[in-house]
């Protein structure tokens, strides 16, 4: 399980810079996001991270989460969260081929 992976950072900060990338952001429980990009980004072992028609789950290790907080922070205002933090931080990933589409959500716990 690579949970520091320089591709999973990479989307997470192409898609704080530029929110237009952004088709939908969904709020799917209190502690998670689920955001839909277009597949036209480039992304590095793209099949392993957004395998077609699969997920893939990743826990965030807790040096990625200290070392990106501020970035990480940014997703989690999009929550319900009425917790004021978080210590652990899921991320599944995947491609929706049909809606030409990559799939994050983002657990914060």
């Amino acid at each position: 399980m690579a949970s520091n992976s320089d591709a999973l950072y990479y989307v997470l900060s192409k898609i704080y810079h530029h929110p237009d990338l952004v088709i939908a952001t969904v709020p799917q429980y209190s502690n998670a996001v689920t955001i839909t990009i277009s597949d036209r980004l480039k992304v590095s072992d793209q099949s392993y991270y957004f395998p077609d028609h699969k997920l893939m789950v990743n826990r965030l290790s807790p040096d990625f989460v200290a070392k990106n907080g501020d970035l990480l922070d940014y997703y989690f205002d999009m929550t319900t969260q009425d917790n004021p933090g978080y210590h652990d931080v899921w991320m599944t990933t995947g491609h929706v081929e049909a809606q030409h589409a990559y799939l994050i959500e983002l657990s914060f716990e």
